[in-house]
């Protein structure tokens, strides 16, 4: 009896070193679930910005308009019978 008490002790201090020390232990664990976590908000947030730069290119793909907008905003383009004032605060 004392043999068998022995070795379970043994075998419950094996697995104890196990579960909180040794490779893949407990601390582990709580680590890659946070970095799940950040990794999850980081793929709604690129997917957020993927679903508006679809929208973009169809929109450009579609209409003359959204060109011209993004010509003008981006690049300060003027079209030919425009006059350009520059109004400095």
């Amino acid at each position: 009896m004392k043999a068998l008490t022995i070795t379970l002790s043994i075998t419950l201090c094996s697995l104890q070193f196990a579960l909180w020390a040794g490779d893949k232990n407990i601390v582990d664990l709580h680590r890659l679930g946070g970095a799940v976590e950040v990794t999850k908000n980081d793929n709604v947030e690129l997917s957020q910005r993927n679903q508006k730069l679809v929208a973009e290119v169809i929109d450009l793909k579609q209409g003359g308009e959204t060109i011209e907008t993004l010509a003008r905003s981006e690049l300060g383009l003027i079209k030919g019978d425009e006059t350009f004032y520059q109004i400095i605060n």
